[in-house]
């Protein structure tokens, strides 16, 4: 089955689109889909985890970091660019540009073919473009790169020239700190350095050193460059860049290939500008003498072993094969697999958009995905909040509560990157006052949701006593002071909120919020008692001088208000009032719009007096506590809402999926799952929100995909005890398979027409409990069992 993502054809429009598609990274680096010769102006970024940075009262967002793959191709004296070549497939007129030094008319440069191509199966970024020159000849340009997932400061490209005739090659390749920023400029001081070795200028090694404006925090991009057929060489220093130029008579028919390794380093632990750039230099120097192919070997290794653990089959939808594993590749390339100090962003490495945040997609939308294939990066996604811990206590604090308010946008230190005027008026470019910020309570419950997760797939209590116990109990303490006791009803309540579906903000009572705070007080208790057991110093730490207490909480879970279905209906109201507001259908909502990008919430939004949603809140509330309601609630809920949902959150249409398929309908959740799997392969989603744009990759989406094939249509469940499969197969699929951990075993499990089958291996620590369907039964370590 296939494992290649491949476009052909150079389209200018799709430049941005392609940059998200292509991507490449190791969850320390992400480097955009872009082509070597393109510059800031497409977009191009190298995104270093967790290296954040802010200009003035411009937003702060994550620094870019020079560009180490810069390489311009000249073929005697003619630049070579898809951009300058006129596109023969397509009919488009060729475009004159500057060479090194004068004007030449380019208009006999003829781009006969491209395609760029990202394989998933070794995460390697191809490209292949073949230019006609004025006498008639071709030049093939092609190059590969990866972001090693073995070394993971580095970025390694092999970059070919082949021409049908003899004539004169130059290359131009280096490090460009002229990058793109949103928000910046970012990186000051630049300077740029050689450093010569033993053994000649083959492993000499260019770098460019800068420091942030806000922390001054250092960082060095460091490049060693090889030309296999040798040839002329010479350093050119510009303000913000440094290349080199090789020259090479190139000769009919015989490649001319150069090799690069990236290094890039940052201070991020402390270390001193002179420290980054040895290490940068050393890396880079490393790296050039082990080579490409050594290189490429190593890190196709480490993912034959990420496949390994999370490879999806699909049996009669190559479509829906292809989109799920370019999906669970998204969720690898992100992944902070070796630190606990950084978490995933919105938008995952691909950009600086939403300010390179963490929100709450991450434990609802990506954990899942880790838990059943990667425990540990699951336990470092959410030990991420226990380090930032302080930070969601510092915002508490500032709004007048106790406990720990989570950040709604969290950057390195937890405290929040959300202003208080996120979105601008698309007609008069003002500012819209919102209400994500100190109104998206849910966050907390949501962190302290994800902990209990971990702890309970895993059924090790260290996340616990490593600080997890500790950040639920703050969020409890937080919804406590928050919360609000309504004396008349004898009744908790969550007052002047703003729910997932943010196009009804401060609303009362809002039904996923409600019930997501009282399962984090109930986490908060159970997590205590584990740390009375383990750390009963820590545990009494936590109570002494507090005026909130074990007992308060208790009484607040016991009588917290949250919405239930109708007798009649069966529907559950998403806030109080819903009801009341006016029930259009989405056309005609549609039709009043005035601007294409207009925000639909807010003040004066076209959607906040109607019953629209940019997403359904209570939808999601049903999949995340599916035993808690029947099927006939979920059918109603899913019948009711569904026709309301503008869908205008990429997080949105998954949740449809699973329900669905919870419900029995497969084939209802099919388009909701493939929507939520193609999303970055189709560009399909909004990229502007009144003036601001947000696009880039989806990674909620990526996992929500997983969560649809793997917790929908194949019906796994595990609650750390059993597991239970109610496979709900769409019409077009004959099988799916795939690998899971669970309980500290490997298990891999097949649904099909004709059955479920489970497989255990030999090294598995115990049998485990599974319900299929109306059956029970236990699987033993080396054993295999067949349900019909």
């Amino acid at each position: 089955m296939s494992w290649i993502i491949r476009e052909s054809g150079f389209d200018p429009e799709r430049i941005a689109h392609h940059g998200n598609k292509f991507m490449i990274g190791n969850g320390v680096l992400g480097y955009r889909g872009t082509l070597e010769e393109f510059g800031k102006k497409e977009l191009t970024a190298t995104i270093v985890a967790g290296l954040y940075d802010q200009v003035g009262g411009k937003w702060r967002e994550p620094v870019n970091a020079p560009n180490g793959l810069d390489t311009k191709v000249y073929w005697n004296g003619t630049r070579l660019s898809v951009f300058e070549a006129g596109n023969v497939a397509a009919g488009d007129k060729a475009v004159n540009s500057v060479n090194v030094g004068r004007e030449l008319d380019h208009s006999r440069v003829e781009l006969v073919s491209h395609e760029q191509s990202l394989d998933l199966r070794q995460a390697v970024h191809r490209r292949r473009s073949v230019f006609r020159t004025a006498d008639g000849g071709e030049v093939a340009i092609t190059a590969e790169r990866f972001c090693s997932a073995a070394r993971t400061e580095l970025i390694v490209c092999r970059f070919t020239v082949e021409s049908s005739r003899d004539g004169e090659l130059t290359i131009v390749t280096g490090i460009n700190g002229d990058v793109w920023d949103i928000n910046g400029p970012h990186l000051v001081r630049m300077e740029s350095d050689v450093d010569g070795a033993e053994g000649g200028a083959a492993w000499e090694v260019v770098s460019l050193s800068a420091s942030t404006q806000e922390l001054g925090l250092p960082i060095t991009v460091a490049e060693a460059a090889e030309v296999a057929s040798g040839g002329e060489h010479e350093v050119l220093r510009k303000d913000l860049s440094i290349r080199r130029r090789f020259h090479v008579h190139c000769r009919a028919g015989e490649p001319v290939v150069l090799e690069k390794t990236v290094a890039v380093a940052a201070g991020l632990e402390g270390e001193t500008a002179d420290e980054v750039r040895a290490a940068a230099i050393q890396w880079a120097r490393e790296a050039g003498q082990l080579g490409y192919d050594q290189l490429l070997s190593e890190h196709a290794e480490y993912w034959e072993r990420k496949w390994s653990a999370s490879d999806i089959l699909v049996e009669g939808d190559e479509e829906a094969q292809l989109a799920l594993r370019y999906s669970m590749y998204q969720l690898h390339i992100i992944a902070p697999d070796r630190s606990e100090k950084v978490s995933i962003p919105a938008r995952g490495l691909s950009g600086q958009v939403y300010k390179g945040a963490v929100f709450w997609d991450t434990e609802m939308f990506m954990l899942p995905f880790f838990l059943y294939t990667q425990p540990e990066v699951a336990r470092n996604l959410m030990m991420y909040r226990v380090h930032t811990l302080a930070g969601a206590k510092r915002k508490a604090a500032e709004y007048g509560y106790e406990g720990a308010f989570y950040a709604w946008e969290s950057q390195e230190t937890g405290d929040d990157a959300c202003t208080l005027f996120n979105v601008n008026d698309v007609f008069t470019g003002r500012p819209m006052r919102t209400y994500f910020r100190d109104k998206q309570v849910h966050i907390s419950a949501d962190v302290a949701y994800g902990i209990w997760q971990v702890y309970a797939f895993t059924g090790d209590d260290r996340l616990l006593l490593d600080g997890g116990a500790e950040v639920a109990w703050e969020c409890a303490k937080f919804f406590y002071s928050y919360g609000y006791f309504n004396p008349r009803k004898q009744r908790y309540e969550i007052l002047d909120v703003t729910g997932p579906d943010e196009y009804h903000e401060r609303v009362n009572n809002n039904a996923f919020t409600n019930r997501m705070v009282k399962e984090c007080l109930r986490i908060a208790l159970d997590a205590m008692e584990i740390l009375k057991r383990g750390n009963v110093e820590r545990y009494e730490q936590l109570l002494a001088d507090s005026p909130i207490q074990p007992e308060h909480i208790r009484d607040m879970y016991e009588r917290l208000y949250v919405p239930e279905p109708d007798t009649q209906s069966r529907l559950i109201e998403q806030f109080d009032r819903y009801y009341t507001l006016e029930d259009v259908t989405l056309t005609q909502l549609k039709s009043r719009m005035l601007h294409p990008h207009e925000y639909l919430g807010g003040g004066n939004g076209l959607a906040t007096t109607t019953q629209i949603l940019k997403q359904a809140d209570v939808v999601l509330m049903l999949h995340l506590f599916k035993d808690d309601y029947n099927s006939a609630v979920k059918q109603a809920n899913w019948a009711y809402y569904e026709p309301r949902t503008e869908h205008g959150s990429s997080l949105s249409a998954c949740i449809y999926a699973l329900v669905a398929a919870d419900t029995g309908s497969p084939d209802w959740g099919y388009p909701y799952f493939m929507r939520t799997a193609t999303i970055d392969l189709t560009g399909d989603s909004k990229q502007y929100v009144g003036d601001l744009y947000i696009g880039g990759t989806h990674p909620a989406a990526n996992g929500g995909a997983w969560m649809a094939a793997v917790l929908g249509f194949a019906g796994l469940r595990y609650d750390g005890d059993k597991a239970v499969l109610r496979p709900a197969l769409p019409s077009a699929w004959q099988a799916i398979e795939f690998p899971v951990r669970l309980g500290g075993g490997s298990y891999r499990i097949r649904v099909s027409r004709e059955g479920v089958t489970i497989t255990a291996p030999r090294d598995n620590p115990a049998a485990l409990r599974f319900i299929v369907g109306d059956r029970e039964l236990t699987v033993a370590p080396g054993h295999e069992v067949h349900i019909a």
